[in-house]
């Protein structure tokens, strides 16, 4: 007949069988219990966190996002800006061999086009090499491809700064492609109507009486060419004001505070970018100059109105 009690101690096998929390080797398949002293209001042991990148911003609750930053754009590394420069740039150079495709087409006639305003005070021009009339060609449906592509370029520009820039402000991107485009044409037309026949006239009809006048072909377009191209990058002045106002750079009274000093210097670069030397086109490239900056003061006035009152607002 088997006894139930152990020998040893007089304790029923059953509890000396039984597992105790102190010899019990918990298995993979069996849950940890819980700890007796956790209740559902005490406080639990945090896991250990993720390590964050260098670049990226902290998270959780322990340091509070500036909420002006909160209407940025996407941040981006220096190595990433370099990578969208170089994208905005190639996307720009497909424009315009796109656009130089659609111009050679038209190479003749953009050719007569250019040719106009030097035809009052000459002949005809001249070449000297055999390979000038096909590099004219080149040189003036490559500016006429600039001419084509320019809203497609301002649009790369427009992506390339809009990361830095505020939601609210990311909505003028029609108002800087309309405004940039329309002032690169007129600076071109300005220097084709207004700033090129004078001085061919200046220059060759008065400088120029006492010599027989053979210019040759390609003088004369780099000579024009640079002048409306020239022309068309001055207008952008505006333009790039109002960008600097919007990034906080500059103000309307820094800009009218030191407008003698800009008016100095825009004389100086007149008079070195100006072909001749004479006070009519010396005006004639000041001017334009002088008019856009004031334009420029009054556009940062308006920018700089608009974000002193973004700021009440947010206040």
């Amino acid at each position: 007949m088997n006894d139930s009690t152990s020998p040893s101690d007089g304790t029923p096998d059953s509890e000396s069988a039984a597992p105790t929390p102190e010899n019990t080797v918990p298995s993979e398949d069996t849950p940890t219990p819980k700890s007796a002293d956790a209740t559902p209001g005490s406080t639990r042991r945090r896991p250990p966190r993720r390590p964050r990148s260098p670049g990226a911003p902290p998270s959780g609750s322990d340091e509070d996002p500036d909420p002006g930053e909160a209407e940025l754009g996407g941040r981006m590394t220096f190595l990433e800006h370099l990578d969208e420069l170089r994208r905005r740039i190639l996307y720009s150079i497909g424009a315009i061999a796109v656009t130089f495709v659609v111009a050679w087409v038209f190479h003749t006639a953009i050719f007569r086009f250019l040719e106009a305003p030097i035809l009052g005070v000459v002949d005809k021009l001249v070449v000297i090499k055999p390979t000038d009339p096909f590099t004219i060609y080149l040189k003036v449906s490559f500016t006429a491809a600039i001419f084509l592509a320019i809203p497609f370029i301002l649009f790369q520009v427009w992506l390339f700064v809009a990361p830095g820039l505020y939601r609210k402000e990311k909505r003028y991107v029609f108002p800087f492609l309309l405004s940039s485009t329309v002032l690169f044409v007129l600076g071109g037309l300005f220097a084709y109507y207004i700033v090129l026949p004078p001085a061919l006239d200046f220059l060759l009809n008065q400088f120029g009486k006492d010599f027989q006048a053979m210019i040759t072909a390609m003088d004369y377009f780099d000579f024009e060419l640079l002048i409306i191209l020239g022309m068309g990058a001055v207008f952008q002045l505006p333009v790039l004001v109002a960008f600097l106002s919007i990034f906080g750079l500059v103000t309307p009274r820094f800009l009218w505070k030191n407008f003698r000093y800009a008016f100095l210097i825009i004389t100086i670069v007149a008079a070195v970018v100006s072909p001749t030397t004479d006070p009519f086109n010396l005006f004639l490239w000041s001017g334009p100059m002088v008019i856009l900056y004031v334009v420029s003061i009054a556009v940062a006035w308006i920018f700089k109105r608009r974000r002193d009152q973004r700021k009440a607002a947010v206040d």
